[in-house]
């Protein structure tokens, strides 16, 4: 009997392991829907369009970007945390550990109902502001210093990168400033008119404007300067601690029950399309810096920060949400 039941479940096993490989050959067998919780133009969207073009190009499919915003970003996760685990539905995401720590009542488990698949790339974050108003990070910080909380900065919404990047450079340099978020592009106006004092954006969203001469960057949010802006010093550079720096990186993830043969699939063609030298030369010219990670080790980084933002939402008194 015992002998019956080994056999059965032995072959079960062998099923299963023929079904889920199968799968992964099959993946993908219609249009991809690569669901992007931000405006369009915004890091993650700009990443998730040249990455997907090119993965589109090796797998012979249509990859479909949609942005699905509202909510901090947690109504296109949402969307793909409940999607048919199948690998037809991917997220695109460089803010999902920050909505984690500011959303107290999400629709679904950061941790366990996602796959972390694949990191695109890590983009400095860089203090900005508008011409004429900061010369220095030094003298930014000693205007906050002067009057605490007097000084405001803007974001494209609770929850971003650029949110949390002005939180960890006012936690790491002991000031407060006021948070003023706006709806995609239209912090660029209030800052570049002068009427709000600065902004800590993605590189890829005001890098234009930088090289143009119109927003004065003072600093690069990374441990080492950018090859996009190598005249910019880095925070520690301008006088803080490298506890001053954000990481911010763009991801892909899966819904968790998604087999893992497609998500190692997905993974494989993102690091492929990655290695090829017109989708380096496009991030590279977005301000995207190389992230390589493995699955196993994007997974560990993944839990860490998780934990980070959690401490720094309780560090900075965020508000949440």
């Amino acid at each position: 009997m015992n002998i019956l039941l080994r056999g059965a479940a032995l072959g079960a096993s062998l099923l299963l392991a023929t079904l889920t490989s199968a799968a992964a050959q099959d993946w993908p067998s219609r249009t991809v829907t690569v669901v992007v919780p931000v405006p369009a133009g915004v890091t993650s969207d700009i990443v998730a369009r040249v990455v997907f073009e090119q993965v589109g190009r090796q797998l012979g499919q249509s990859f479909v970007i949609e942005n699905r915003t509202g909510a901090g970003g947690t109504i296109g996760g949402n969307t793909v945390a409940k999607a048919t685990p199948d690998g037809h539905t991917i997220l695109v995401w460089g803010a999902i550990a920050a909505a984690n720590a500011l959303y107290t009542k999400l629709p679904y488990d950061t941790l366990n109902d996602f796959t972390p698949v694949a990191v695109f790339g890590q983009t400095p974050l860089v203090v900005v502001t508008g011409a004429g108003r900061y010369k220095t990070l030094g003298e930014l910080v000693a205007a906050a210093k002067a009057e605490p909380g007097k000084l405001n900065y803007a974001t494209v919404g609770a929850g971003s990168a650029a949110h949390f990047g002005a939180e960890q450079l006012a936690v790491a340099a002991g000031f407060t400033a006021q948070h003023i978020p706006f709806k995609g592009s239209e912090w660029l106006t209030e800052v570049l008119a002068g009427r709000l004092d600065f902004s800590v954006p993605p590189m890829p969203s005001a890098i234009g404007l930088i090289r143009d001469g119109k927003l004065v960057p003072l600093a690069v949010s990374s441990s080492t300067r950018s090859p996009s802006l190598p005249n910019v010093p880095t925070m520690v550079e301008a006088g803080l601690k490298a506890d001053a720096v954000y990481p911010f990186y763009t991801a892909a993830f899966l819904p968790a029950k998604t087999p893992h043969t497609i998500a190692e699939k997905l993974h494989a063609e993102i690091v492929k399309a990655l290695a090829q030298p017109s989708v380096q030369a496009r991030l590279t010219a977005a301000g995207v810096d190389p992230m390589p990670m493995t699955m196993a080790e994007f997974g560990a980084f993944f839990k860490k920060d998780i934990a980070n933002n959690l401490e720094l939402v309780k560090a900075a008194k965020m508000p949440t949400q």
